[in-house]
């Protein structure tokens, strides 16, 4: 492994995130040190390899996604948003790969390819070609067909990252744009959900509908997602704007989603209604909307904080409860297999040495007294049944290791089985592999590395967690109207 993927590499990448941070937000810093006590944990446990952080796992920077459908106008939003045309727009699949778009001092905007992001830590999609490989296979290796990162020099992407996505209803592809879909949800601070006015059937709609809103109306963070109905001025060309309305919120409530916030806007670039009274009507309803919109967006940094503190919360809370209760069961089912096979074996040899001594007529009663047991010791050859006594030792000590390694080899397909379906924050497998190895004890009945000690780490950072949280509401709320410096975004 070269250096600059060694552990010195990620502590300087933590070090650099704790300077940016010192300044910007210092509840954030201190959640790097948590990570890091998390980190400790999961290195003295062999969880985690020293060249890995927790912390690298999450992005740290303000996410804000955009998904929809082919021609939902995503591309043209994004573009209006920032106030430059960095995305191509049209009424066909213009874009079919996930676009990261970063602040850039340059006004010239650049496009690089996938690998920019799926090399980098500090970028979301760091090592998506792993997770494409493994909902797609053979698919990894074509990682810039997936994604890319754009550069734009506009302020209101300062300090924040914007993601746009490929259409839903592609069928080229499907199972690793639904995974990258699902990743990048599961990272963003806000998630902006577009529909296409002028398509309100729900049966076209059925991929996106049951992804964006079926299976994310019941999640904890629900609240982040936007459901915005665009180029509603399109359609009010041919159509009663109501009604289309009407059936779009019904095609909703079909699905579950009877609650939430319904956007209706249009682009400002796009060709206007052409009745006064109604193009009015139309942009100061767009205006409004696209006015509460664009605070949220704006605003995305307190949800950004939020969510790491939550990540750190969950990581810790998985960690203790899930990761090392799932080693401790693997490593105790490997000792219980191993002193099992330890007593059998032993059985055996006292079972054919009595069956050969009894055959044999050496033993008096209850008393062993072979005739070659007398004759080496009038021979004073002691030293050779000593020996005998070592070698039957050796053999039983060398079937034991042998037993312990066939002992893992039976658990591990248990353990894989287990974490097929389970993201668990460290790697069970290798740990368990490092605590089954010949040279470790046998005798603690616990993973390497779990004691009093670390487990009073664990509790510490659940702790500190909630002491985050209410240091953010300190910061942005004021529930008791005392007068204060105001919050710095």
């Amino acid at each position: 492994m070269s250096s600059a993927a060694g552990p010195e590499s990620v502590q300087r990448r933590l070090n650099d995130l704790e300077s940016h941070l010192e300044q910007e937000n210092p509840i954030l810093l201190s959640a790097v040190q948590s990570f890091r006590t998390l980190d400790r944990v999961a290195y003295d446990m062999h969880l985690l390899p020293e060249n890995k952080s927790f912390a690298s796992q999450v992005p740290w920077w303000p996410l804000i996604s955009v998904l929809g459908t082919f021609s939902a106008g995503k591309s043209t939003f994004i573009n209006d948003f920032l106030g430059q045309t960095i995305q191509r727009t049209g009424n066909q699949a213009v874009d079919d790969r996930f676009t990261v778009v970063v602040y850039s001092p340059e006004t010239r905007s650049h496009a690089l390819p996938g690998v920019s992001l799926d090399s980098d830590p500090r970028f979301p999609f760091y090592q998506m070609s792993r997770e494409i490989e493994r909902v797609a296979g053979g698919e990894g290796k074509r990682i810039d067909a997936y994604l890319q990162l754009k550069t734009s020099c506009s302020d209101r992407l300062r300090g924040k990252i914007l993601i746009d996505s490929p259409g839903f209803d592609a069928d080229a592809q499907r199972d690793a744009i639904l995974s990258i879909t699902d990743h990048m949800i599961d990272l963003s601070d806000l998630v902006l959900v577009l529909f296409d006015a002028r398509h309100p059937e729900p049966g076209a709609m059925r991929d996106t509908l049951q992804h964006l809103v079926v299976r994310t109306k019941n999640r904890a963070d629900s609240s982040k997602f936007l459901h915005i109905l665009n180029q509603i001025d399109t359609s009010a060309k041919e159509d009663n704007p109501e009604d289309v309305v009407a059936a779009w919120l019904r095609a909703l409530g079909e699905v579950g989603m009877t609650t939430g916030r319904f956007f209706t806007i249009y682009s400002g670039s796009a060709p206007g209604i052409q009745d006064p009274t109604r193009r009015e009507r139309f942009e100061r309803k767009r205006d409004a909307d696209l006015s509460e919109i664009y605070e949220r967006m704006d605003q995305v940094e307190i949800e950004r904080a939020y969510r790491i503190v939550a990540s750190l919360r969950q990581t810790a809370t998985s960690f203790a409860d899930e990761t090392v209760p799932l080693l401790e069961t693997a490593v105790r089912r490997w000792r219980a297999r191993t002193l099992m096979a330890d007593l059998i074996v032993l059985v055996t040899m006292i079972s054919l040495f009595l069956a050969w001594s009894i055959s044999s007529g050496h033993w008096n009663a209850l008393s062993y007294e072979p005739a070659w047991l007398e004759t080496l010791e009038g021979w004073g050859l002691n030293w050779a049944l000593q020996g005998a006594e070592a070698l039957a030792l050796l053999a039983f000590v060398a079937a034991h290791f042998g037993l312990r390694k066939l002992a893992a080899f039976s658990v591990r397909p248990w353990l894989r089985k287990q974490l097929r379906d389970e993201k668990l924050p460290g790697n069970v497998l290798e740990a368990f592999q490092i605590n089954t190895r010949s040279w470790q004890t046998f005798f603690l009945g616990k993973p390497l590395g779990w004691n009093d000690w670390s487990e009073g780490r664990i509790a510490k950072v659940l702790h500190d967690c909630e002491t985050y949280v209410q240091n953010l509401n300190e910061r942005f709320t004021n529930p008791r109207g005392l007068k204060s410096t105001p919050a710095r975004d």
